[in-house]
């Protein structure tokens, strides 16, 4: 399947048109990245299912949060704050597991947002895989990007985007209810208002800035632009030749 700018596509449609690109014996590397809340996570998923089920691919999802640094060393950097900024990841740890992956056995290291901090335990070994999706933030143009075979972006409305945010933090919130080891389990005295207005400025002076300052930007890079709506549904809203 060829992709068509102001197509409508689903997750059918973008799996197909992946493993049509695929070389056999050959691990093809995806990356996706947009803004936060965005769907990127979600989207890989559905994708990692589908191309399992319908084109018997070994697929591996792994998240670039992964590769941010601990907090510790976030902390000694004066960063914690800037977390998800493109200086907050191990750049050289990402595109040194693209290598192995392509090679062989591969290791992620994994992100936990209940301890909102890299978890070892959560760490996994895998074998070379079919396809493997690199899906999160981070992704240099002169590192991760350039080992890809396919680099998508996922965008939305900055409204949309907020909305989005703002929902999962309310998750998070409620979720920690019954999980006091939760990093957002620190929330839970505040009022529902006050709550709501701490996400939504965590969402203008971050997510938003570093949307608008550093991933956005990334978009001019990518193959292919995926546009969601305000209801998640997806369109193609540009393809570009490979470089």
């Amino acid at each position: 399947m060829h992709l068509r700018e102001g197509q409508p596509i689903d997750v059918a449609d973008f799996a197909a048109a992946l493993a049509a690109r695929r070389a056999p014996g050959e691990t093809f590397v995806l990356g996706l990245t947009g803004s936060v809340a965005s769907g990127k996570s979600t989207l890989a998923a559905a994708l990692a299912e589908r191309l399992a089920a319908q084109d018997g691919a070994r697929v591996e999802v792994v998240s670039t949060d992964g590769f941010l640094f601990p907090n510790a060393v976030l902390t000694a950097r004066d960063a914690l704050g800037r977390k998800g900024f493109p200086d907050t990841y191990d750049a050289d740890a990402m595109a040194a597991m693209i290598v192995a992956a392509r090679r062989g056995e591969a290791e992620a290291p994994a992100y936990s947002h209940v301890l909102y901090d890299i978890d070892p335990a959560l760490a996994r070994r895998f074998p070379k895989p079919d396809i493997l999706v690199l899906e999160g933030l981070g992704l240099p143009p002169g590192g991760a990007v350039a080992a890809l075979d396919l680099f998508a972006y996922l965008d939305a409305d900055e409204a949309d985007l907020a909305r989005w945010f703002l929902e999962r933090f309310r998750r998070f919130l409620e979720a920690a209810r019954t999980d006091p080891a939760s990093f957002y389990a620190r929330f839970l005295s505040l009022t529902p208002e006050a709550a709501d207005a701490f996400a939504l400025e965590v969402w203008e002076k971050i997510n938003l800035a570093n949307l608008r300052q550093h991933i956005a930007p990334t978009r001019d890079l990518a193959d292919v632009v995926l546009r969601k709506d305000a209801a998640h549904g997806l369109s193609v809203a540009a393809v570009k030749a490979r470089r």
